[in-house]
């Protein structure tokens, strides 16, 4: 292996250095249990206390209704699953979208089996929702509405603040995954009408293992695991005090520097996609072209003729690291439900290849990653017969 580039930041990003320091000292010297009343206790609880603080002015948001969670996966069961089972006795109604992260598609399919009913709405070729096609799912049995922030395959950003109030005027609780969109976009829970919001520390350079759910004061959830009394008697657990310093520290600096980092990003993306367009026929541009209303950091091209997967194991082996596709989806052998919500067709959606740069990703490894893309993508090609059959009928854009 010559070198190592990582293109892989939508599925996890490293742990900021700084942040790193922050966290050791509770590892090792404040070690006590956020939950015990003495002083060791009252010292781990008040590094809590300040992390959730941090979070809930990230997003404009009180303290008291930041409840730390082991990461977005939770956060997303427990605001559905707890809001939905809350309001059983109103309605059996929620709705969502085809393109949401599997938490929260498989969430809602559990709850199918349980009697509820789910709308999933469809989305454009460039994977937006709008904000009339929800209030036109709405029904008298509505509960809840979850639709995320942005799209963790293609980097839709979605029109949050239109459906958010949507779902006031009919006083309908709307909850939005924000994993991808923390730290990259700006969110306040206030002007935004979110009443629960995921999001997941890895993703904005903190520690795994540890997340958070949003949920607005007056808002009825069951309580996600029992136990004991931790998080306002909500959530039992001993909490994660290393993690959750982590994720105060992460998320401060990820939106103190959300303008430099999401400006660094945009330019190799751009500079990347031109390139592959420029460079490499019959490739077509999964997602919006409006870089207002995309993820900067994210760029997912089909590739006509050859596998996702080899292009993804070619890439690897030269020290490249990007994604087929979500990585909670990465076991399976089925094309991205995602690309095919879009209307990408089947054999296109089955060579499909995600990359996502972060703010230490530099020119040169994106140059370098140019080189060796055209070089593998030749060579895949020149072994495909349906190449060498249909070889400039298409071109995508």
């Amino acid at each position: 292996m010559e070198r190592r580039i990582y293109l892989d930041n939508s599925a996890t990003t490293h742990t900021d250095a700084e942040v790193l320091q922050k966290m050791l000292p509770y590892f090792s010297d404040v070690y006590g249990n956020g939950s015990s009343q003495h002083f060791f206790g009252r010292e781990a609880l008040a590094a809590i206390d300040e992390a959730r603080e941090k979070v809930a002015k990230a997003i404009g948001a009180k303290p008291s209704e930041i409840y730390f969670t082991s990461g977005g996966t939770e956060s997303d069961n427990w605001a559905i699953k707890g809001a939905a089972h809350a309001l059983r006795a109103k309605g059996n109604h929620i709705i969502t979208t085809a393109i949401e992260h599997p938490a929260v598609i498989q969430t809602c399919k559990r709850l199918e089996k349980e009697g509820f009913e789910v709308t999933y709405l469809p989305v454009d070729d460039e994977g937006f929702v709008t904000a009339d096609q929800v209030e036109n799912a709405i029904t008298d049995k509505t509960v809840l509405i979850s639709v995320m922030t942005a799209n963790n395959e293609v980097g839709t950003i979605e029109p949050i603040r239109e459906i958010g109030a949507v779902a006031k005027k009919h006083k309908v609780l709307f909850h939005t995954d924000a994993v991808q969109a923390i730290g990259n976009v700006p969110i306040d829970v206030v002007k935004d009408n979110i009443d629960m919001l995921s999001m997941s520390a890895h993703k904005f350079y903190g520690p795994k293992g540890v997340g958070v759910l949003y949920k607005r004061t007056g808002v009825k959830t069951e309580r996600f695991m029992d136990g004991g009394e931790q998080e306002r008697n909500m959530r039992a657990s001993t909490l994660n005090t290393p993690g959750i310093v982590g994720l105060g520290a992460a998320i401060e600096k990820a939106v103190r520097d959300m303008e430099k980092n999401n400006a660094h990003v945009k330019e190799l993306r751009d500079f990347f996609v031109a390139e592959v367009l420029a460079n490499i026929s019959d490739v077509r541009y999964n997602g919006t072209k409006d870089t207002s209303r995309r993820l900067a950091s994210n760029a997912n091209f089909s590739f006509e003729y050859i596998e996702g997967e080899s292009i993804l194991m070619s890439l690897d082996l030269a020290g490249i690291a990007v994604s087929s596709g979500s990585a909670c989806s990465s076991g399976s052998l089925e094309p991205s439900y995602v690309l095919l919500s879009l209307g990408v067709p089947i054999e296109l959606a089955h060579g499909s290849i995600r990359f996502s740069f972060g703010k230490d990703n530099t020119r040169e490894e994106v140059e370098y990653t140019l080189t060796k893309l055209y070089e593998v993508v030749a060579r895949l090609r020149e072994m495909s017969p349906l190449f060498k059959k249909f070889e400039g009928e298409k071109k995508y854009v």
